[in-house]
């Protein structure tokens, strides 16, 4: 019965001036969105509001399903829309409208009307009380609670005539690509993705790198990234995953460092290569998944030395979450099952017995002063040898 949709955002609505842009960005993002359905759609904004219309058969829950993926969107209305033929044309269809969308009709309900077209000839609180007879007269049980009802019946007064009463939660946020780019740092673990999916909820454009480690780590792990990358897509849009072969980078650092300090030291080299990607890409900062105190490497003063290897920000968004929480949005987005297949990345194939939690700046420098004959030509050789796959969402 459903051939349209009503998108209602939030933050957008105050954006003042610039508000067009964002609302030209949710537009595109929407259309690339509904480009994974079936069929062909319409998307467009008039009037403070934004429109999606079917212009072929469409499968409706693959549909929304679609725009719940879409940051910048935090109610999705099925709707239908009718010509103006009068009041008593508008009545009829209302009623025929909970008639067809309702199979029971003993609800709560109240009318909530708005006239955007002010030559209508009632108002607003006209018409929802006249309204709200015309719905008790055709459904005797139902009954007008205007504080708390069970169903309310949104009716929009436009150049065509707009009545829903179904708001489904969209995801919120930003629309990808009015709040820069940046560059993620995206292992096989279950931060990282979520770190990904919840700084592009603030409207970051996301590229990736991941550091593979063959032999020690599988095709299979590189495969669980590329899966992840996908359903980080799902919601970021497209994602350029660039893969860099890190093993002669850790079996030097390996041989040449003290074994405690074997991540930290990696992790700084790690996030050398990422800038480097980043600055290359105009990313405007690095993503990572880290909290603090998660591991040995999200100390304090492990993220201290792994931040002083940076000239280009360092954004955490998982910095003061738990396990449990973070655990949570894995499972929403879909993450958390490819997160936890049993395929090592390379920092849990290399890690120390003991590893350092408060490394010593002075220290850590001094020891990476060991890796001066070789390093710069395997930092080159791991930029240049790198695999970049352009992963789109499922």
């Amino acid at each position: 019965m459903y051939r349209s949709f009503l998108i209602k955002y939030a933050e957008i609505a105050v954006k003042g001036r610039n508000r067009y842009v964002f609302e030209d960005a949710l537009v595109s993002q929407i259309t690339h969105a509904l480009k994974r359905c079936e069929g062909q759609f319409s998307v467009h904004k008039a009037g403070g509001r934004i429109y999606v219309d079917a212009l072929t058969d469409f499968d409706f829950d693959e549909a929304v399903e679609s725009l719940k993926c879409v940051f910048g969107i935090v109610g999705i209305c099925p709707m239908i829309a009718l010509k103006d033929e009068g009041f008593e044309k508008l009545g009829e269809e209302v009623v025929a409208y909970l008639d067809r969308a309702y199979t029971e009709h003993n609800q709560t309900f109240k009318v909530m009307a708005r006239r955007a077209r002010k030559n209508y000839p009632k108002d607003s609180m006209e018409i929802n009380a006249d309204l709200g007879e015309v719905i008790l007269n055709a459904f005797p049980e139902m009954k007008v609670d205007v504080h708390h009802p069970e169903l309310t019946v949104y009716v929009e007064i436009r150049e065509q005539i707009y009545v829903y009463s179904t708001i489904i939660p969209g995801p919120g946020g930003m629309p990808v690509g009015t709040g820069g780019k940046g560059m993620l740092l995206l292992s096989g673990g279950i931060d990282s993705p979520v770190a990904g999916y919840t700084i592009a909820k603030r409207g970051v454009t996301l590229e990736a790198v991941y550091f593979h480690a063959p032999p020690y780590t599988s095709e299979r792990a590189k495969q669980k990234v590329v899966d992840l990358a996908k359903k980080v897509a799902k919601y970021a849009g497209p994602i350029n995953l660039h893969i860099i072969n890190f093993t002669d980078i850790q079996l030097y650092i390996y041989e040449k460092c003290p074994h405690e300090e074997l991540t930290i030291i990696m992790r700084r080299y790690m996030m050398r290569i990422a800038e480097s990607i980043a600055k290359e890409t105009g990313c405007l900062g690095l993503i990572t998944g880290e909290s603090i105190g998660q591991v040995a490497s999200q100390t304090m003063q492990s993220l201290m030395a792994t931040n002083e290897v940076c000239e280009l920000p360092v954004y955490r968004p998982l910095i003061g979450s738990d396990k449990v929480e973070i655990i949570a949005v894995s499972e929403k987005i879909d993450t958390y099952e490819t997160s936890i297949l049993p395929y090592e990345d390379c920092c849990t194939i290399f890690v120390a017995k003991h590893p350092v939690t408060k490394p010593n700046l002075k220290v850590i420098r001094r020891h990476e002063e060991n890796l001066s004959e070789k390093i710069d030509t395997l930092y080159r050789t791991a930029l240049d040898t790198r695999e970049i796959i352009k992963v789109t969402g499922e």
